[in-house]
């Protein structure tokens, strides 16, 4: 089969297409013929070798990504034969997912369901468990305002939407003015472009002297200005480092504890609530691009360059 192959850390040109040999279901795995692959940010920073976890590096060689899509072709021994012949998303457990077909534990499937095309669960399966996790724990309330930064890409999209449906008033920030009516239409009230100066300032007297919550995937100079945003006493949802830096809330802001790592159960079923949003019309991915797997380092290149709206997702 054809996959992505990185035998070094480096730049989006470490990853290379190759033939390799096709991966074997082992006991309890299902063979998965991949129609999509998803891309997270996170995989271009583990790529590069300065991924979120400080000192683990992935052995190599390896073929990146952890979220496919695609049809069942074949069960390894003590998986249900069933399972063959269904359309499902699923983790790959951290690797394999670049490629045309990928192994997987059989515990990991999610069938797809019906009204919800494929690209879209996949493009739903990190991101939507994600966003789900980070919204239900930031307990957000109708009439408060909402903070979402990053607000095009691939999680800050589903924050907004899920934040807009339980009645807050949404701020969605991103970088230059051509995401605005993309953010307006996820249900934001307002725009803000975080690459002036002074538009932390703006979205405070917005919502009358800061807002209630923020959610803050950025990190470093973003994610500090989003702070100078939040009212005295107000919260922040601190879980990413896009700009290489964890931001370090200012004492006036009350962080909303992570919850430690989700276990399976917890990531399963968030990805699932995902899923059904979507089936029932009250989630909507935003897949801004794709790519043959052939041009996997144009991928990331364009997520590391912030030319991509939304999900990017790989075509096998």
């Amino acid at each position: 089969m054809r996959a992505v192959v990185m035998d070094r850390f480096g730049g989006p040109d470490v990853l290379r297409v190759q033939e390799v040999p096709d991966p074997v279901p082992g006991p309890g795995q299902v063979l998965v013929a991949v129609e999509y692959a998803g891309i997270t940010f996170v995989e271009t920073q583990v790529r590069a070798g300065r991924g979120p976890a400080a000192g683990q590096r992935p052995a190599l060689p390896r073929i990146p990504g952890n979220g496919v899509g695609g049809r069942i072709v074949a069960v390894g021994p003590q998986a249900d034969p069933a399972l063959v012949g269904i359309t499902v998303v699923t983790t790959t457990g951290g690797e394999g997912g670049y490629a045309e077909l990928a192994v997987a534990r059989a515990q990991d499937v999610i069938p797809v369901p019906a009204g919800v095309a494929l690209r879209e669960a996949v493009a739903l399966l990190a991101d939507g468990r994600t966003a789900v996790l980070l919204h239900r724990r930031a307990e957000v309330r109708a009439g408060e305002w909402v903070l979402v930064e990053a607000a095009g890409g691939g999680v800050g999209s589903l924050l907004v939407q899920l934040a807009a449906g339980s009645g807050a008033k949404v701020i969605g920030a991103a970088r230059g003015a051509g995401k605005r009516d993309l953010i307006a239409s996820l249900g934001a009230v307002a725009f803000a472009d975080y690459s002036l100066p002074g538009w932390e300032r703006e979205v405070a007297e917005l919502a009358g002297g800061g807002v209630d919550l923020v959610f803050d995937g950025v990190g470093g100079q973003v994610g500090a200005q989003g702070m100078l945003a939040v009212r005295p006493g107000g919260r922040a949802s601190v879980y990413g480092m896009a700009s290489g830096s964890w931001t370090d809330p200012p004492g006036h802001v009350r962080v909303i504890p992570s919850g430690g790592v989700p276990g399976p159960a917890e990531i399963r079923a968030a990805a699932e609530e995902a899923l059904a949003l979507a089936a029932a019309g009250r989630l909507r991915p935003i897949i801004g691009q794709t790519y043959p797997l052939a041009e996997a380092a144009r991928a990331h290149r364009a997520i590391e360059e912030r030319t991509t709206t939304g999900k990017t997702l790989l075509i096998p």
